[in-house]
């Protein structure tokens, strides 16, 4: 598929596009997106087109990295994102990722996380990858430990967050 970043047995990783603004639109207005990720004040396409520009776009400009669009190999559908988000705050760069309800469950989330983490050590070239989670977010700690994250000492100044760390090697 065309301008893919990485391709698994069943999806397909590519950066986003304004295109994919009603895709936004639904997932970033969606009920656990909002509990566990936060509003982003998206109401509006347009305002989707801006959180894309903001976000992912300006992500992609400034680090060479950001949050990725999940597509079903199959269809080209979008059904999430995932990706890495490098936050001011944090030394380390943050995995992040977010799916639209009806392919939560499926382990999709897994493959595309996969995916990113090996992005983040053999094309990024980073060492160390680290996620914010909400302590309430049962099903991302799960993700997070299967994909080889332990709970860290440090803990960040947002209320309610934890953080997970990997090493990617080379320690």
């Amino acid at each position: 598929m065309n301008g893919a970043l990485a391709t698994t047995e069943r999806l397909t990783i590519r950066k986003l596009t304004l295109a994919d603004a009603p895709f936004i639109f639904r997932l970033v207005n969606d009920p656990d997106f909002l509990a566990y990720i936060g509003d982003r004040g998206v109401r509006t396409l347009e305002d989707a087109e801006a959180y894309l520009r903001n976000g992912p776009f300006a992500s992609y400009e400034r680090h060479g990295h950001g949050l990725w669009g999940v597509a079903l190999k199959e269809t080209g559908e979008l059904i999430g994102m995932s990706g890495l988000l490098k936050r001011e705050q944090y030394a380390d760069v943050d995995i992040g990722y977010a799916f639209l309800p009806e392919f939560r469950g499926g382990g999709y989330a897994f493959e595309s996380g996969s995916a990113v983490l090996e992005i983040a050590a053999s094309v990024v070239a980073l060492r160390r990858v680290i996620a914010l989670v909400s302590p309430a977010n049962a099903a991302s700690i799960g993700l997070l430990k299967k994909l080889g994250f332990t709970r860290a000492a440090a803990q960040p100044a947002e209320p309610n967050t934890v953080i997970y760390e990997r090493s990617l090697g080379g320690d």
